[in-house]
């Protein structure tokens, strides 16, 4: 079956899968950012020795950047649909996408920093490096909204629900 665009019904939106490939990631990030930070409230082990400590920011680190990358790629992929509502995004992520690179850059340094795998030098400044990371990751999320919610919402043709 072929819609009015040409398209096959039975292809997947790639802005919708997309988005939900964000939004699964992102709840990943947040889960081990509050796992480290000792944020859970039922956390699934204590973090004491700094191996395991060690093995918790790496892991993190590696969720951390395959997180960035499909908001910052798979984001402006998502825009690069046709749709009516193209230009309006387009618009829309010009004024946004500036902020998100910000995010980026404070979200790389951490990852610059902590991925190194278990033989990590887990210093004072962590707490001081995650709260940073966090404010960022807020930061983010919050612009990340802004774009995902007209895509969901606001323009039928750019993602369209699922039959």
């Amino acid at each position: 079956m072929v819609d009015s665009s040409g398209a096959s019904a039975q292809e997947p939106n790639k802005a919708l899968h997309m988005v939900r490939e964000l939004l699964e990631e992102r709840k990943e990030v947040l889960v081990r950012f509050n796992e480290l930070a000792g944020t859970t409230p039922y956390p699934a082990k204590p973090s004491g020795n700094g191996g395991e400590r060690a093995i918790q920011l790496q892991n993190f680190c590696q969720l951390l950047v395959d997180y960035v990358a499909s908001g910052h790629f798979g984001l402006y992929e998502a825009l690069r649909s046709e749709g009516d509502c193209q230009d309006t995004m387009w618009n829309l992520a010009e004024r946004i996408y500036p902020r998100i690179s910000a995010t980026t850059d404070t979200l790389m340094r951490f990852n610059d920093k902590y991925n190194c795998a278990d033989f990590c030098e887990i210093g004072d400044d962590l707490g001081n490096d995650l709260s940073a990371a966090g404010e960022a990751l807020a930061t983010r999320i919050e612009l990340e909204d802004q774009v995902i919610g007209p895509l969901c919402e606001g323009c039928a043709t750019c993602l369209p629900d699922e039959a």
